[in-house]
């Protein structure tokens, strides 16, 4: 084989594919690296979001409760105001019939 100033055709075409393995290795590097980045980022915004979720669903579940109080005091003062008031109605009647 001729020798290229120095270096023979076998010797150049392996440092050629050496070279063009390395560029590959490099790039496949540098894409890897992306993704994990990404990855990272996707990550992290799932995170939040979770976070917002679940605070969301604390506050609708605080919100259901407190009207659940509010309508169970409101049917008892309902109930209580109408009962009463029905009580009242008895003991006039009671006081009309003994002539009271």
């Amino acid at each position: 084989m001729p020798a290229v100033m120095g270096r023979s055709v076998a010797d150049e075409m392996t440092a050629l594919l050496t070279e063009q393995l390395r560029h590959a290795n490099n790039l496949l590097q540098a894409k890897l690296k992306t993704l994990e980045a990404r990855l990272a980022h996707q990550q992290a915004m799932n995170g939040q979001r979770l976070v917002i979720l679940e605070e969301q669903i604390r506050d609708h579940e605080k919100r259901i409760r407190i009207t659940t109080e509010g309508v169970t005091q409101f049917k008892l003062f309902s109930g209580l105001a109408s009962g009463g008031s029905g009580l009242m109605s008895l003991v006039a009647i009671f006081k009309t019939f003994l002539g009271g």
